[in-house]
């Protein structure tokens, strides 16, 4: 049997699941409770996975949140913004080709008085940042890296501009762009960012959310005060652990992932344009990641 769902979930890498069983026999201590070796043991594991997500954002380890997944660091963002701007930012907006993961937070946002616009895409679904209606009152724009089912690019960069200009924040939901594309979370010149661990051979339930240094946000859990008191909660320090393990891999083997990918997509193309004359690619003519048709 041939697995082409991966767009909805990657194989677990060996590599992961081995660590992840260490993990699990020899550091399941909880990393809160410092005052003794098996605490301060399940600590250390916490920060070098932390530090490994980071290095593949080419971030700091300081700005990443661990979460359940990207829905919940999506509605972290979303939410978490909302809550301090609501008063004076009202307006929020994403592309109508964004996942239920930021559209149904966003629907959240509008039903407690805020202002929701849902921006329209030109035929390969991408948006124009010139035609996106930001303005003073405009508290964030959200917009997904690489499209899910056609893996279109959206430019990330050019709706930063357009977001600072006017005093707006940058929510990048990367899900899918991990393990496919170089992500550099300056170069993308985003304020927020999510991804999740098993889109690229990592275990599900397991996610993050990077936020810029220095920007605040209203937690959405309460009761811990983990993650920097921003996601309470006692961590899944083994799904962590493989997520550090999986970000070391793709950041390390990215620009070979992302020729095989390539010659993959470019592959079932010409064999589903070949068997069935006259079919449609969605987005053949867009930047696009490789990996998804």
């Amino acid at each position: 049997m041939i697995y082409a769902d991966w767009a909805s979930t990657a194989m677990p890498l060996p590599e992961v699941i081995d660590a992840m069983l260490r993990c699990l026999r020899e550091d399941w201590g909880n990393p809160s409770s410092r005052q003794h070796t098996f605490g301060r043991r399940a600590l250390a594991a916490l920060d070098t996975a932390r530090a490994q997500v980071a290095a593949l954002l080419n971030a700091h380890p300081d700005e990443v949140v661990f979460t359940s997944g990207a829905t919940e660091a999506l509605n972290l963002a979303i939410l978490g913004v909302a809550e301090r701007s609501l008063a004076t930012r009202p307006r929020f907006l994403a592309p109508a080709t964004e996942h239920p993961a930021v559209l149904e937070p966003l629907a959240r946002v509008a039903l407690a008085g805020g202002e929701v616009t849902v921006l329209p895409v030109d035929a390969h679904g991408r948006v124009d940042a010139q035609h996106v209606d930001c303005d003073t009152r405009t508290a964030l724009v959200a917009a997904m890296l690489v499209n899910n089912e056609t893996g279109v690019q959206h430019d990330l960069p050019a709706l930063a501009a357009r977001a600072h200009d006017h005093g707006a924040l940058l929510l990048c939901d990367a899900t899918q762009a991990m393990g496919k594309l170089a992500v550099d979370v300056g170069a993308l010149s985003a304020d927020l960012l999510a991804l999740t661990a098993h889109k690229f051979g990592g275990p599900m339930g397991v996610g993050a959310l990077w936020l810029r240094r220095g920007l605040a946000i209203s937690p959405q859990l309460h009761g811990g005060g983990q993650e920097r008191g921003i996601r309470a909660g006692t961590p899944n320090l083994p799904g962590i652990v493989g997520f550090g393990v999986a970000a070391e891999l793709a950041r390390t083997q990215q620009a070979e992932r992302h020729a095989h990918l390539a010659a993959l997509t470019a592959q079932l193309e010409a064999g589903v344009r070949t068997a069935l004359p006259g079919v449609i690619v969605q987005g053949a003519d867009a930047l696009r990641a490789p990996g998804i048709s």
